[in-house]
């Protein structure tokens, strides 16, 4: 299948050498073309616009940093709709508005355009490895059409239902992600208070009932006090944001998210933001 990507950052980057392996004819667009340099050394094609790129393919992926990137790239001057005909497929899998993704995808649809919201899970280890888990939103039509295209970088596709609702899935994730942080942060920070070793206690954790990714990986990063980035923390800060934002336009308290938000933008303000967010554990454990 022909493809397009836009995006060749810490999770764009791979996921496009994941297709080229898989055998797509891969065509590329970035603000910085040396982002491009290493794709177009393995065999793929640059384009001088997103409105060029989406012109040529079938399905056009992108990966960018937050919504305004998205709506710029997709419905912007030089954007993939000026030049859409009816039949291509876009599957976004940045993390943005669930909000803001139904309503370009309403936009597109008026193009002929199918839209799919396909956040992912996995960090840029998934997505080196081509093991992302892969939250969907949109026609099942569309997503059964570049199944192939979403199989050379993810592991784990579901359809979640329809458009926004794989962004919806994606605010989910990164609340229950964001409070285990904290939850494990906690459990380090009692066994410490009572003078006992949170090694053992996190190794007996993991083979019961409270086993989990987030105690199992972020634990670890916590005993190491090693926080390089599998997912900075002010990235973690932005989708909370979305998460609050969207909470508050649906009349909704999120109180425990609401926490961990404002633990990751002290982090963030403290100068972090390039750490892992885990490293939220140093506040807590900082704290009275």
């Amino acid at each position: 299948m022909k493809v397009g990507y836009i995006g060749l950052g810490i999770m764009g980057k791979p996921c496009a050498l994941n297709l080229l392996k898989a055998g797509h004819e891969v065509l590329v667009w970035a603000r910085r073309r040396e982002a491009a340099e290493a794709l177009l050394q393995a065999g793929a094609q640059w384009r001088d616009s997103p409105a060029a790129l989406a012109a040529d393919v079938d399905v056009v992926v992108t990966n960018v940093s937050d919504t305004a990137d998205v709506e710029a790239v997709l419905l912007g001057a030089n954007g993939v709709i000026e030049s859409a005909r009816a039949g291509l497929v876009c599957a976004d899998m940045s993390t943005i508005s669930p909000i803001a993704t139904r309503k370009m995808a309403a936009t597109l649809a008026e193009k002929g355009v199918d839209f799919l919201d396909c956040p992912v899970s996995g960090g840029e280890v998934g997505a080196i490895n081509g093991t992302l888990t892969i939250m969907v939103g949109g026609k099942s039509e569309a997503l059964e059409k570049i199944r192939p295209v979403l199989q050379a970088m993810g592991q784990t596709i579901t359809r979640i239902g329809d458009s926004g609702a794989g962004q919806v899935a994606k605010a989910c994730n990164q609340i229950a992600v964001g409070v285990g942080v904290a939850a494990v942060a906690e459990v380090m920070k009692l066994a410490k208070a009572c003078g006992v070793d949170p090694i053992p206690v996190r190794q007996a954790l993991l083979g019961g009932f409270a086993q989990s990714r987030v105690l199992d990986i972020h634990g670890q990063r916590m005993i190491d006090d090693n926080y390089a980035p599998g997912f900075k923390a002010k990235l973690h800060l932005k989708d909370m944001g979305i998460v609050m934002s969207t909470a508050q336009e649906l009349g909704i308290k999120l109180p425990e998210a609401e926490r961990v938000t404002q633990l990751i933008a002290e982090l963030v303000q403290q100068g972090n933001g390039e750490l892992d967010s885990a490293a939220i554990a140093r506040l807590i454990w900082a704290e009275n």
